[in-house]
């Protein structure tokens, strides 16, 4: 499997979208997207604006708004896999604007296949990967123009396991853990933060299923996507 690793700016000077492209926001975006699935949600709808979100959730009042940074008016939910983790999503549709994570999403949009990940989808995303084989992976670093450490070492540690499937994750977690993202998080640099924010987003495996973008109509849309594990292999 080839596998390039670049920051959203980059995308822009790519001459044609990427084949498959892993879309990597650890802190916070897809271990938010992941918690939802995990509490039931049907759908995420990435957003590419606050107000394309806001326009959503007036056209869908039932449908569940979430951003970055404080509460704010209009908005159901911030971004925090610590204070959505209780949230009652049953067959709800969640609309997703982060900073980083649903940008990186949308800049791919054209791409054939489209995983968005972070540590807690790390197995699913990587097994999927290696059902496809030869193809050529661009892995997009949403966090700092590229250099978030958290989404690199992710990234990293999803391009090593879709090959080699014992890698060990200790490494690449310190580096996450390490990041300045955890520290902004840790520290209450950042708003509409838990104090269990950060471990969540270390969490290894939390989740089995991978996460697959697509468009839908005039939206990209978020699912899961469950991905059996070969017959024989221990479980995720």
């Amino acid at each position: 499997m080839e596998t390039r690793f670049v920051g959203i700016p980059d995308l822009a000077e790519a001459p044609s979208a990427p084949s498959v492209a892993v879309v990597v926001d650890v802190m916070r975006a897809f271990t938010v997207a992941a918690w939802a699935f995990g509490r039931r949600a049907e759908k995420i709808v990435l957003a590419g604006s606050l107000d394309e979100a806001l326009e959503l959730k007036a056209r869908h009042p039932d449908w569940v708004a979430l951003k970055d940074g404080p509460a704010a008016p209009g908005f159901d939910a911030v971004n925090s896999p610590g204070l959505l983790r209780s949230a009652d999503l049953d067959g709800r549709t969640v609309v997703q604007k982060t900073t980083a994570g649903t940008v990186g999403a949308l800049a791919v949009r054209d791409a054939s296949l489209v995983l968005c990940a972070g540590f807690v989808v790390a197995e699913a995303t990587a097994r999927l990967l290696r059902t496809r084989g030869g193809d050529s992976v661009t892995f997009v670093v949403t966090g700092d123009d590229g250099r978030a450490d958290e989404d690199l070492a992710c990234a990293e540690y999803i391009a090593r396991r879709a090959t080699e499937a014992g890698t060990d994750a200790g490494g690449f977690l310190r580096r996450a853990a390490e990041s300045r993202a955890a520290a902004e998080l840790a520290e209450g640099i950042r708003q509409g933060v838990h104090p269990d924010d950060v471990a969540l987003c270390l969490e290894v495996d939390r989740f089995p299923f991978a996460m697959v973008a697509a468009r839908e109509g005039s939206l990209m849309v978020l699912r899961p996507r469950a991905v059996p594990a070969p017959a024989g292999a221990d479980p995720v």
